[in-house]
């Protein structure tokens, strides 16, 4: 569906940042992103909520985890000075 509309997929992008910015991330994450990175840290709320995500998605494989690499594939600075405060 997202992959033969770019608009569509930068849309859906743009509400998952304002989500996480609503739930007091960065602006410039998206929550699928975020949830990755701080369950990688031990917390069991965010591990938790990595799996509701990931199976909401289902016709992705570790959607929380390829989220995570396209925000550092973006090159993203800010997003590697996280990875020690999670």
């Amino acid at each position: 569906m997202f992959n033969k509309d770019p608009w569509l997929l930068r849309i859906a992008i743009g509400l998952d940042q304002l989500l996480n910015a609503l739930l007091g991330g960065d602006i410039d994450e998206t929550l699928s992103s975020r949830t990755y990175r701080r369950a990688r840290g031990g917390s069991k709320a965010w591990q938790r909520l990595e799996l509701i995500i990931n199976r909401l998605f289902f016709w992705q494989t570790q959607h929380c985890r390829a989220s995570y690499l396209d925000e550092r594939q973006r090159r993203q600075r800010w997003l590697a000075l996280y990875d020690d405060k999670t």
